[in-house]
């Protein structure tokens, strides 16, 4: 074990709580931990958020004596997820999280009251139902007295920072994903707020690029005066652990897909598949995500009896694996869809079309995100996420993008981001500086290959016949 300082990195994504114990001068990830989280199923998508406390305890308990000699700490956390608290920062309710569809027709009746030009233009984002603002219109409507409880509303990188720190923060990363947080202005939206009858008092006090949370208070799975960063959404985390700059793309293929790319203009697409969220880093990361990717083309396997990598070429399938519905495109209601099936259509065939049809949205989204500059980019396409790691995830990437594609070494890059941004508190850089130091985006690269048009155009019209997207 060296002697130089120890930055820790926390990823709560959906799934599960991940730490990473860094050496600040060289990058080394010197322990990992990993703790699972219960997430209930069906439309309605919750955790209790006392189960990502007790995981991030858990979690800091397998890497020993490096949290035991951490200087700094910082939280990267799935995004858009509330948190309800009491006056003792106690939960009143399980966490909304970011897949719960409960709240579409609260989206629906938040746009339309407004235009989605508006939206766009004053918060950055259409507000679809992952986001904040629709969830806690869904729990003002179905729960009324928890609403009225409520002493203070979190986002669930918040909750872990401020049980870490004592103190009430987020970061504009993260608060730009609320659907409340003016990114015109880069303040809370008091006129909307007393819309939908949130006392602006219980929100968060929005850091910058940079800024401390406080210290680590007594008590703790740490030691205490450990330096606790502001830390971040999870895609923006994930980008500040690659050093992104602008017309540089990454593609995160997760419990729920994401391609995004810094800028330094704001973004304001009324179409709403561009989301204009903040970054980490400061100036704007512009991001399409889906819901459905990797655990989708999973679940499809499964029904077919099939590993994930058991693939073949050809056929007509089309699969839209829409199976929670979808934000990407705009389809709160929709389910799964499978046509073009003939009698020498085979099980993998099938497979590959469920890629295909995951993948799909992504990439047709890529272009919009880099056009948020104003300018393309032949930059190789950065294929991060638990998926970059399959074979038929890259291969399909590759075919249906014609982009070339390279595979960063380095894992976990939420909690990489996170430990980037603990890590410039201790030295003064900014956390892509950092990053880019350590080198977080060397890894094997692929050529493009050309990219296979009939599959796309079959893609855009069964998407067309089906859901009226044109």
């Amino acid at each position: 074990m060296g002697n130089g300082p120890i930055a820790l990195g926390v990823d709560s994504s959906t799934q599960s709580t991940k730490v990473l114990a860094v050496d600040v001068e060289t990058g080394e990830v010197l322990a990992r931990g990993q703790a699972r989280h219960t997430v209930s199923e069906g439309a309605g998508r919750e955790t209790d958020p006392e189960v990502w406390w007790r995981a991030l305890g858990a979690a800091l308990a397998q890497i020993g004596p490096y949290a035991e000699r951490a200087d700094a700490v910082s939280v990267g956390g799935q995004q858009h997820g509330l948190v309800v608290l009491d006056a003792v920062g106690r939960p009143l309710r399980p966490a909304l999280l970011w897949n719960d569809v409960r709240s579409a027709p609260q989206a629906d009746a938040l746009v339309e009251r407004h235009g989605a030009a508006h939206w766009a233009q004053r918060f950055g984002s259409v507000p679809g139902t992952s986001f904040t603002v629709t969830k806690w219109a869904w729990l003002t409507e179905n729960e009324p007295e928890t609403a009225k409880a409520a002493a203070a509303v979190r986002l669930p990188h918040d909750f872990l920072t401020e049980r870490l720190g004592g103190a009430g923060v987020t970061d504009r990363g993260d608060a730009s994903g609320t659907g409340w947080w003016a990114t015109d202005t880069e303040t809370y939206d008091e006129a909307l707020l007393a819309e939908i009858g949130l006392d602006p008092a219980l929100l968060p006090r929005v850091l910058g690029p940079g800024d401390a949370a406080g210290v680590t208070l007594p008590g703790l799975p740490l030691r205490e005066g450990v330096l606790v960063g502001s830390g971040t959404g999870d895609n923006a985390a994930a980008a500040l652990g690659l050093g992104l700059v602008p017309g540089q793309p990454a593609l995160s293929l997760g419990t729920s897909g994401t391609v995004y790319t810094p800028a330094t203009t704001r973004p304001t697409d009324p179409t709403g598949i561009v989301a204009g969220f903040a970054g980490g880093h400061g100036d704007w990361l512009p991001l399409a995500c889906t819901l459905n990717c990797t655990l989708a083309v999973d679940k499809i396997a499964g029904l077919l009896s099939l590993d994930r990598e058991a693939v073949e070429a050809g056929g007509s399938a089309v699969v839209l694996p829409f199976l929670d519905g979808e934000r990407t495109p705009n389809l709160p209601y929709a389910s799964g869809l499978l046509t073009g099936l003939r009698h020498d259509t085979t099980p993998g065939q099938i497979l590959q079309a469920a890629y295909d049809g995951a993948a799909y949205a992504l990439l047709t989204a890529l272009d919009q995100v880099l056009a948020v500059d104003g300018t393309g980019s032949d930059e190789p396409l950065l294929l991060i996420g638990g998926g970059a790691r399959g074979t038929a995830w890259r291969e399909t990437v590759r075919r249906l993008s014609g982009r070339a594609v390279r595979i960063p070494v380095a894992e976990e890059l939420v909690a990489l981001g996170a430990a980037a941004q603990a890590a410039g508190l201790l030295t003064g850089e900014t956390p892509q500086a950092v990053a880019r130091r350590w080198d977080t985006t060397a890894g094997p690269s692929y050529d493009p290959v050309p990219r296979d048009d009939a599959a796309r155009d079959r893609l855009a019209t069964a998407l067309a016949d089906a859901f009226d997207v044109r």
